[in-house]
């Protein structure tokens, strides 16, 4: 009786050693996953930090920091009432006029090396403070130009994808979205960000306007 009972107690505890086993691979399993997922989703978190800078670099810099600084307060982080929405329309609308009022502005460096900023015309380029005037030759190359109204129409668009990368933003106005407009919202400012790139490199401005980067010259 002894041996039997003995011979019980091994076989459970051999059972019970085959079942853990058994378990531990899928424990591991939902931990290969669990961590795939994290994989994932950081990764899109770092994709889409990627292509709101990468897009920043193709807009006014005062423009985009002012538009980041002031988005999380105007929307009220996402959570947002009548006023605050319409506080967030408003900052958006001021954003997107300002980065296309800022693709007719160019810049010089005036005899003594300081640079003066102006606004482009068809007779060429005014000045902004008057410091400094042009001959007619150098101001034909500082004239409105067609290209100048392309530009400005497509910093519009990329200042819009930005503003739909805006996590603030987007629940905003968009508090419960349904599956496509959430489809819309992650795709369209995706497309607009790479046909934009892809017109800028196609047709880059020779402007080195307010808020962009300075000519050597």
């Amino acid at each position: 009786m002894k041996r039997s009972g003995s011979t019980r107690e091994i076989n459970m505890a051999s059972e019970e050693s085959n079942q853990r086993e058994q378990q531990q691979p899928l424990l591991g399993e939902r931990q290969i996953g669990d961590v795939e997922q994290q994989t994932l989703i950081q990764k899109a978190i770092t994709q889409t930090f990627q292509s709101t800078a990468h897009l920043a670099n193709l807009l006014p810099t005062g423009t985009v920091l002012a538009f980041q600084l002031l988005s999380p307060i105007f929307s009220n982080q996402g959570h947002c009432d009548i006023v605050s929405r319409s506080m967030t329309a408003i900052l958006v609308a001021l954003c997107g006029v300002s980065c296309f009022i800022q693709c007719f502005t160019d810049s010089f460096r005036d005899g003594n090396g300081k640079v003066c900023y102006g606004l482009a015309t068809i007779r060429g380029l005014w000045v902004i403070d008057g410091s400094a005037t042009f001959s007619p030759e150098l101001a034909e190359g500082f004239r409105l130009k067609f290209i100048d109204f392309v530009h400005a129409f497509m910093s519009i668009l990329v200042f819009a994808a930005v503003a739909l990368f805006d996590q603030n933003v987007v629940n905003c106005f968009y508090p419960a979205p349904s599956e496509e407009t959430k489809e819309l919202l992650t795709t369209l400012p995706v497309g607009i960000g790479v046909i934009c790139s892809m017109l800028f490199i196609i047709f880059p401005t020779k402007r080195h306007g307010i808020g962009f980067p300075l000519s050597v010259q």
